[in-house]
């Protein structure tokens, strides 16, 4: 990934991807489950659905409630804007039509298993990291790049672990 440069406005994206030795239908349920992911994220502390959601469908929504040394604490509900099993699973945080984030797994088949790949991007809408932002304006793209930084790396972590729970139940 590059961002060296990025500003927010330019919403950057990071992914990491990795070949699970499993089929998309065996990788699903652990995508898919939202209340898993805390056990893969330093900063991700809990999952929650929300309203009436109990599991992933389009339109369902679940509050995260997220950690982080520099940024403190705080909740996003996010929304569900694609689920389609065993394919493809995508939330918008915040606002579905104006997110602050968004982000999705994508399982496609492949050599006899699934490559797996998380992908996020920053925006359209303000967020936490604006804040950050707007209190040091001339420090923008470094920012930027720090916090891509991390995100690509908390998912290439994540994928492996996904990868190492569903190669260890095969």
């Amino acid at each position: 990934m590059e961002w060296t440069g990025a500003r927010y406005a330019d919403k950057p994206t990071a992914e990491a991807t990795t070949w699970i030795d499993s089929d998309p239908e065996a990788v699903w349920p652990f995508v898919a489950d939202v209340r898993l992911m805390p056990e893969l994220s330093d900063e991700l502390q809990r999952v929650e659905w929300a309203g009436d959601a109990s599991g992933p469908r389009v339109g369902g929504s679940f509050v995260g409630y997220s950690k982080h040394e520099a940024l403190g604490e705080w909740s996003t509900t996010s929304f569900i804007v694609e689920c389609e099993e065993p394919r493809v699973f995508a939330w918008a945080v915040a606002d579905p039509e104006t997110p602050t984030a968004t982000w999705r797994f994508t399982l496609a088949p492949e050599n006899g298993g699934t490559r797996l790949t998380q992908w996020m991007q920053l925006g359209p809408a303000r967020s936490g990291l604006s804040l950050a932002i707007d209190r040091m304006p001339d420090k923008e793209q470094k920012i930027v790049f720090v916090r891509m930084r991390e995100f690509e790396n908390a998912m290439t972590a994540t994928v492996a672990a996904i990868k190492d729970r569903v190669e260890a139940v095969r």
